[in-house]
């Protein structure tokens, strides 16, 4: 008399067909999530600028510096630096390193203060700057705008409709001085 033991495991059929759905679910998905990872590149680069700026607003503020944020548009950086006996020097630590804006994004600066060709916001000991927007856009026409709105304020990521009442706001106290 034989005894046969049976196998409880998949046929390599059943593994083939499995991985073949695999295969074409992410083949489908696929292009819907390069979108979503560019969009989340364009978020992530706004949302380092804002940590960058309120960081130097709070050291200015704990230590009674000066500081600045630089942001140059034709080398496509930004960093922070400190005013030390009339100069403004590298701060000497990651804060202070430069940080690249991605090739493919477009970025339009309004009201900044300009030192060179580069423009900056002064963070005081105060905690206040000049207000100014940095607006920045992707390949498909998304946006990313950075906003303060006035000098004791910080500078936020805003919505679009928001940046809308923002630019009327900015029309009319220019057209009142």
């Amino acid at each position: 008399m034989s005894h046969f033991r049976y196998s409880r495991g998949f046929t390599l059929l059943e593994l083939i067909l499995v991985m073949l759905i695999l295969c074409l679910t992410l083949g489908l998905s696929g292009p819907s999530l390069k979108g979503f990872f560019a969009m989340r590149k364009l978020e992530d680069t706004g949302a380092k600028i804002v940590s960058l700026m309120e960081y130097a607003r709070t050291q200015a503020i704990c230590e009674g510096r000066v500081y600045r944020f630089y942001i140059d548009l034709r080398g496509r950086t930004y960093w922070l630096s400190i005013l030390e006996k009339d100069e403004y020097v590298d701060l000497g630590t990651e804060w202070g390193r430069d940080f690249m804006i991605p090739e493919e994004f477009g970025v339009e600066i309004r009201d900044l203060l300009l030192d060179g060709l580069d423009n900056y916001v002064e963070f005081t000991g105060t905690g206040r700057m000049r207000p100014g927007s940095i607006v920045i856009t992707d390949t498909k026409g998304e946006k990313v705008n950075i906003v303060c709105r006035s000098a004791a304020e910080r500078f936020v990521v805003i919505d679009d409709e928001d940046m809308k009442d923002y630019e009327v706001d900015r029309k009319n106290s220019v057209l009142s001085k």
